[in-house]
């Protein structure tokens, strides 16, 4: 099994597994994607104001991992957060689930986009129209301002939401992992990057849409964290077994009594797993 020393987070960026020819930082989530396994936690900066945000973000500067920016911290600070973020050079999602007539979304597309975020989502519930114009609105401010375009993902069902939730409330027939599917096939005929959904649905998502399109997996919770209000979880190392692109994760970091060594256990905990597909 992969360590980490808790000396430093360098230690964790850098850990070179020698026996095995795998890196941390480098080992593949699946064939063709080497980013970083640390740039593909994001940690959610669930905050209701700057200061405890910055502070988090202060204590993982060195460990490589991604932040998430959700409704409650971003409505509260404004793009200032985005800002200070940057500075720091990490990889930013903005989390604001655009959903609105295609106009609309594309111009929220647009200002997310010249904020220099590296991802941005929208339900996939607003249809074609409203993905494709967001999609196009963000690579164009992107393009205009001399930036690399963010992931457009959409969202297909909330992993806070089960089956009878579904049907019964929302109005949706079916199972889950049918909506998710259908939306997914959306999305990409839209021409977006991939979707947001649990991990039990990303084999179905690559049987329809193919290796390249993005998963970003939020509803992860290592076994010794609660599950809170999640509803359709998986642990990291499941996630990364299955193939997720992307993992989100917010409470069982922000929560923990020390979240520089949550991170380093969630990072290790992923390595291990990535270390079993290779």
């Amino acid at each position: 099994m992969l360590t980490v020393s808790d000396n430093d987070f360098g230690n964790l960026r850098s850990h070179d597994d020698s026996e095995n020819g795998v890196r941390l930082q480098d080992s593949p989530v699946r064939t063709g994607n080497r980013l970083p396994l640390a740039k593909r936690l994001y940690v959610a900066l669930d905050y209701d104001n700057l200061d405890d945000a910055l502070r988090l973000v202060d204590q993982l500067r060195d460990s490589g991992v991604s932040f998430k920016i959700g409704m409650q911290l971003f409505y509260k600070t404004g793009p200032v957060v985005i800002e200070r973020l940057r500075e720091t050079g990490c990889e930013i999602f903005l989390d604001l689930k655009f959903h609105d007539i295609p106009n609309t979304v594309a111009g929220a597309a647009d200002s997310a986009a010249a904020l220099g975020v590296s991802m941005l989502n929208v339900h996939a519930a607003g249809g074609i129209e409203m993905m494709r114009r967001s999609k196009q609105a963000a690579v164009e401010r992107a393009r205009q301002s001399g930036m690399k375009p963010p992931l457009v993902i959409a969202v297909t069902q909330l992993t806070s939401t089960d089956q009878q939730t579904m049907n019964e409330q929302i109005g949706i027939a079916g199972t889950v992992a049918d909506t998710v599917v259908r939306y997914a096939r959306l999305a990409q005929a839209a021409g977006l990057d991939g979707v947001v959904a649990s991990a039990h649905e990303i084999l179905a998502i690559r049987a329809a849409c193919g290796e390249q399109f993005v998963t970003v997996i939020p509803g992860i919770r290592p076994a010794w964290a609660a599950a809170n209000d999640q509803k359709r979880i998986v642990t990291p190392a499941e996630a990364i077994r299955l193939g997720a692109d992307y993992l989100v994760m917010g409470r069982p970091i922000t929560h923990a009594p020390d979240p520089q060594d949550a991170v380093r256990k969630i990072l290790a905990e992923m390595a291990d797993a990535a270390k079993e597909i290779l």
